[in-house]
Parts: structure tokens; C-alpha cells; sequence
């Protein structure tokens, strides 16, 4: 098995993501010995169900980079009701108003997180805050819709499949309709990374885990170059940022352009 890799985790409804993290760190720690380190590119809220990337042991280095990757989701939004959390499992209130318009607008657009979120003002979650009664408004952040598809509908609920950039928080697209709620959330795929291929009792390797991004292969001088952070020639200076940088399929490095250099900016012993 390997010592690095992301593990492609199916969540259940009614865990955290933290829950998941604690969950397959334990596992793999009582098999190996040792403690293992094990983090997540990308929460779930805990009534959301799909595709988790849990990553292991030296993958949390290029979390940033996994973090980055589009995500898709399938959404069904309660219509002529309202949550105070957006969601299930806040407080609904049943208003029979039904909106007017099913359409999610797409394109670049300006979210404010919703008061029941993990986004921190003043150095505390959001939703630590609203739990006591205090609702503070976080600044407006921006994120991108590619495609919001309207799969079906009736009188009641409303179903869609939404693909945007991270960040984006779903259940205000909902909510933003007017009087509707995230009855169901489930989270199909992550960049190049899909839900029907998940398994919790596989660690994909990290070079595999990252093979989207562009890559160098390297000569033995310079793998032990990038293994200590000094930045290699390349003979295209147009390489896309960032890079993976390998020998004999095994991962040294993920460089950026620099010149005519790439240089190292996270190692991988």
C-alpha cells in the first residue's frame, strides 16, 4: 500500500469531513505502527454526501493544488420552503411560495458565505457565531459557475446538476432562487477524479493522484537537483504552472516556471 496518496473517500450523509479524516486516519495509523498524517482537499457539509479526496501522508503538501480542481455536484432544492442554514438541517419553515424562476445563473459571480459556514470572521467560524445568535456577514468572495443544468422538476422539488469553481457554496445557489432549500447534495466528481471510482480501501499513488497537471521527466542529476529544491533547466518556457517533476514515475517535485528554470516549490522526500 502506498506511504503517499489521495484516497478517494464516498461520504455518508450525517459525518463531517473531519469525521472521515479522523476515521481513515486511525486505520491506516493501526495498520502501519505509527501515526499517520491524513488531511481532506475540500469539505463536505455533514448532510452532503460524494466524493471526498482524503489525502495521505506527504499529499497533503499539494493539497493547494487538488483544492484548486472544479467540482460537480447533483443538488435537489426544496421548493416553498426555507432553512435557515440553507440546508436539511436547519430550521424549516414551510411558506408554500414557490419561485419564479428556476434558473441558477452562471458565469463569474460574487457569493457572500452563508451565516452556517466554516469561513472565519474575527478569527471564528462563521457558524460558531450564528449558533449564539450572532449573525455576521462575511465579505462577498468570488466564484464561478460553469453550468448549472436543470435535470427535472414538479411542484415541489427541483433537481440540477452544477459544475463551479471551489469555493462555491451550492446551497446559496439554492436558497438564492427565493423561497427553496438543499434537500440533497451529493458531490459526483472533482476535477478528473469521479464518485463511481471511489473506494475507501485504496490509496491512489501520488504521481497517478496528480497526473492531471503537466509533467518533466528528469535525468538523475537532476532529481537529486529538485529533491534538494534547486530549480532545473527547461527547454520550454512555456511551460503551463504548475509542474509535476518526476524519475522513473516516481514523484521529486511540483515546480513553477522561473525563466528558463523550473523551480521547485514543493518536495516530495
Amino acid at each position: 500500500m502506498p506511504d503517499a496518496g489521495v484516497v478517494l473517500y464516498p461520504k455518508p450523509a450525517g459525518v463531517t469531513s473531519h469525521d472521515v479524516v479522523a476515521r481513515v486516519r486511525r486505520h491506516l495509523s493501526e495498520e502501519a505502527g505509527r501515526r499517520v498524517k491524513v488531511g481532506h482537499a475540500g469539505t463536505l457539509d455533514p448532510f452532503a454526501t460524494g466524493l471526498l479526496l482524503v489525502l495521505v501522508g506527504s499529499a497533503t503538501r499539494a493539497q493547494r493544488f487538488l483544492m484548486e480542481l472544479p467540482k460537480t455536484y447533483r443538488a435537489v432544492a426544496r421548493l416553498g420552503w426555507t432553512s435557515d442554514t440553507g440546508d436539511r438541517d436547519g430550521q424549516l419553515e414551510h411558506t408554500g411560495r414557490i419561485p419564479e424562476s428556476l434558473e441558477i445563473p452562471t458565469g463569474e459571480l460574487q457569493q457572500v458565505p452563508p451565516a452556517y459556514s466554516a469561513v472565519k470572521v474575527g478569527g471564528e467560524r462563521l457558524y460558531k457565531k450564528a449558533r449564539r445568535g450572532e449573525f455576521v456577514q462575511a465579505d462577498a468572495r468570488p466564484v464561478t459557475v460553469y453550468r448549472a443544468d436543470l435535470i427535472g422538476s414538479d411542484a415541489e422539488r427541483a433537481e440540477y446538476e452544477i459544475e463551479c469553481s471551489s469555493g462555491t457554496y451550492v446551497r446559496s445557489l439554492i436558497t438564492e432562487l427565493g423561497d427553496a432549500y438543499c434537500e440533497e447534495l451529493e458531490r459526483t466528481a472533482i476535477g478528473p477524479f469521479r464518485l463511481e471510482d471511489a473506494s475507501e480501501e485504496r490509496i491512489l499513488p501520488l504521481n497517478e493522484a496528480l497526473d492531471f497537471l503537466p509533467g518533466r521527466e528528469l535525468e538523475e542529476d537532476e532529481a537529486v537537483k529538485a529533491a534538494n529544491g534547486v530549480a532545473v533547466p527547461t527547454p520550454d518556457t512555456r511551460h503551463p504552472a504548475p509542474v509535476r517533476l518526476t524519475h522513473n514515475d516516481r514523484l521529486i517535485a511540483i515546480a513553477e516556471p522561473r525563466d528558463d528554470a523550473l523551480k521547485p516549490i514543493v518536495v516530495f522526500k
